[in-house]
């Protein structure tokens, strides 16, 4: 940045959830507890609490255009988080978004805008969110990202494959997401291989496991919303994405640790994204 007193501005394009603990409202709050100023772009307004989704209601693929073109002819983005996709038809508006902010940007000589795809696939109780054409076009946003988010089922549903039954079979899948155009990708196992709560990151460099404390809550609604736009947020004050990974890791193992004190909801709460800055208040 030119200027210290100037934030990255970090842009996310996804759904909404009016509890406030995953979608837009994870990101944003996200982004500003990590130092980024956040921007947004709607794909779909959702009906849900923390015990689950009511409803969904997509924004037009026109409104999406307009939003986002209308945004990026003003504000600057220095990164970008891709999260809920619903439709084929969205994902590729959003790449064909994607590709021509970013050939704009070549041609004004600035570097690229980071981008993170956080590829919402399959629900937590593994029910598939889309159909097989919605799956193929948010395949075809890999050669777009800088770094792709799956959790376990994403990883093999992008892949067509099995779902990774250990830390090993994370490895080869992050491997081959990278070898489908991600240019790294980071497979989230949570804690349900191992007491490590072990993550893997793979990229030109190769692959790292990123483990850190398992914790025990109940409490982890948007938790991967929040991790991949806390890449967003700290790739642009990192040196590489491999410093950004381990920094968001810690933050959200954090967040988790801390999200009890919150008292949201009856059900499936979110994650404290101002653990740090509400000194311990819950």
């Amino acid at each position: 940045m030119s200027s210290v007193n100037i934030p990255p501005v970090a842009l996310t394009i996804a759904g909404s959830d009016p509890s406030g603990g995953a979608g837009i409202q994870a990101d944003l709050k996200t982004f500003s507890a990590l130092g980024a100023f956040g921007t947004s772009v709607l794909t779909a307004l959702t009906a849900q609490n923390t015990l689950g989704v009511t409803g969904v209601h997509h924004v037009p693929e026109d409104f999406v255009r307009a939003q986002f073109t209308t945004l990026t002819s003003d504000v600057r983005i220095d990164a970008i988080k891709i999260g809920m996709l619903a439709t084929a038809g969205l994902a590729t508006a959003v790449g064909e978004l994607l590709s021509g902010y970013q050939r704009q940007r070549a041609a004004a000589g600035l570097t690229p805008a980071y981008v993170v795809l956080d590829p919402v696939m399959v629900a937590t109780s593994g029910d598939r969110l889309l159909d097989e054409d919605a799956t193929a076009a948010i395949r075809g946003l890999l050669p777009l990202a800088d770094v792709v988010t799956p959790n376990l089922p994403e990883a093999a549903v992008l892949l067509g494959s099995d779902e990774a039954g250990d830390v090993a079979g994370m490895r080869a899948q992050a491997l081959a997401l990278r070898d489908l155009g991600a240019r790294a990708a980071l497979v989230k196992g949570g804690h349900r291989l191992d007491a490590a709560a072990t993550d893997v990151f793979a990229d030109s460099g190769g692959v790292i496991d990123l483990a850190a404390q398992a914790v025990d809550t109940p409490h982890t609604h948007g938790t991967g919303c929040t991790l991949s736009s806390a890449l967003a947020a700290l790739r642009p004050q990192r040196d590489g994405w491999r410093a950004a990974v381990i920094d968001a890791k810690e933050w959200i193992t954090q967040a988790l640790i801390h999200a009890g004190e919150l008292g949201i909801g009856h059900g499936h709460g979110p994650v404290h994204h101002f653990w740090q800055l509400w000194g311990g208040r819950g």
